[in-house]
């Protein structure tokens, strides 16, 4: 069994140590090996004792695989009862009340149920408690960390053969309390039809969507229920083609999830619903054109709505076509919308290398192979995660109803990492992921 934990630990040394070189080779480079993300694998909080690495602790320092976890960090993150609150887990210690000179006065291990807890006795007289797994996920690297906390599943690229497929749920399970099925799917997917869907009237939608999370306000308003009127001085209120792109760019924090429900088509035809996989598109100008996938994941565009009487929004700042996490190097975020799009962060000799870029990347979005087109009908929402999935639609004719709302992205993402995740693998996991 020694023999055995020492391999281990030699293994997780070794692994530590590869990831703080090529670590340290991103940050000396200055750009991050930008990437579209398909697999997430958890951390698992309740993994056996056996398997655990333990720490070791010398001159009242805690080292695991040969790493200092400092003795501040260890201390401000304390889960105890009079260091965090149980019910909100917020920090209730004073962090900057610790003593600079906080050491390690003696340390002990015991194994409860399928997990150890370590036992720490500090300088300054408190006793602190920390798992096994607590203590390994705080070294792990940023891609680990970054599941849980954004609450990342393997995801399912896709294109136009989706068609014969495409995710779908019942309006009876997007209403049950208890299942994640919707949520799962939109997560892995970017977007979900909701099926058997009461259309008489808005209410059963608006009820449905409320469910998921709270509706988003915005100079629209909130849930919308409009015809092709042009009543809020925004293109999706005509009835003309409209490319794939995605919503509220003109937003610092752009909408998270979008749905659409037609109630009604009468005297006219056409409007067919255009989806394009944002992640999908991308991952293809990735190994097409490592050049132009960069220029869009660097240069900022601004954007802006002002169609509305003494309304022009714009974001505080301007963010690339392509956003990614600073520390994953992973895609995150799709903006994309010719229409909205105001100035380019670049001096104007260089717009060029710009536009070359997004020619390419608008070129992909364009394949007939990567559009899936299909017509909505009474009955059947349409949610679609606008971080990811770009939508459009043909012109059509005629009288069209349609209502649907925008929903903030870190209340439906909470939601579902509740339910994917479980409540107690989360908050175990606050201070470490």
């Amino acid at each position: 069994m020694n023999k055995a934990r020492r391999l281990h630990t030699d293994i997780k040394r070794l692994a530590h140590e590869l990831d703080r070189i090529y670590g340290g080779q991103r940050i000396i480079r200055k750009v991050s090996p930008y990437r579209v993300r398909i697999e997430a694998t958890p951390f698992a909080f309740n993994k056996r004792a056996e398997s655990e690495t333990y720490p070791e602790v010398r001159d009242g320092k805690m080292f695991l695989v040969d790493r200092l976890i400092p003795s501040i960090w260890l201390r401000d993150n304390c889960q105890c009862k009079v260091c965090t609150h149980d019910a909100t887990k917020q920090r209730l210690l004073d962090t900057f009340s610790i003593p600079e000179d906080i050491s390690i006065k003696s340390h002990s291990a015991e194994t409860r149920g399928s997990e150890t807890v370590h036992r720490i006795e500090w300088s300054d007289g408190h006793e602190s408690e920390y798992s096994g797994p607590f203590l390994s996920q705080a070294i792990n690297n940023a891609r680990l960390k970054a599941v849980q906390r954004q609450a990342l599943v393997d995801i399912k690229s896709w294109d136009s053969s989706i068609a014969s497929d495409p995710p779908k749920t019942l309006y009876a399970n997007a209403m049950n309390p208890n299942s994640n099925d919707l949520l799962f799917r939109l997560r892995r997917f970017g977007f979900c039809y909701v099926d058997e869907t009461p259309f008489e009237n808005p209410k059963a939608t608006k009820k449905m969507l409320k469910k998921i999370a709270f509706i988003r306000e915005t100079h629209y308003g909130g849930f919308y229920d409009f015809t092709a009127d042009l009543a809020s001085k925004d293109t999706a209120y005509t009835n003309i083609a409209l490319e794939a792109h995605t919503d509220t760019t003109y937003f610092s924090d752009p909408a998270g999830l979008q749905a659409f429900h037609l109630l009604s088509h009468t005297d006219g035809e056409g409007g067919a619903s255009l989806l394009v996989d944002g992640f999908k598109a991308a991952d293809e100008l990735w190994h097409t054109d490592r050049k132009a996938y960069e220029i869009l994941s660097t240069v900022n565009v601004h954007g802006h709505a002002s169609g509305n009487e003494g309304i022009s929004i714009q974001p505080y700042r301007g963010f690339p076509v392509l956003e990614h996490d600073i520390a994953t190097g992973d895609l995150l975020r799709v903006r994309w919308n010719t229409s909205d799009r105001a100035s380019i962060e670049l001096p104007i000799e260089e717009v060029e290398t710009w536009y070359d870029a997004a020619r390419k990347f608008d070129a992909i979005l364009k394949k007939k192979e990567n559009e899936y087109w299909e017509q909505l009908v009474p009955g059947r929402v349409l949610i679609f995660d606008n971080w990811r999935v770009l939508h459009g639609r043909s012109s059509f004719t005629g009288k069209r109803r349609i209502c649907g709302a925008y929903i903030n992205r870190d209340d439906w993402i909470s939601k579902f990492k509740m339910r994917h995740f479980g409540k107690e693998n989360v908050l175990k996991g606050l201070a470490v992921n």
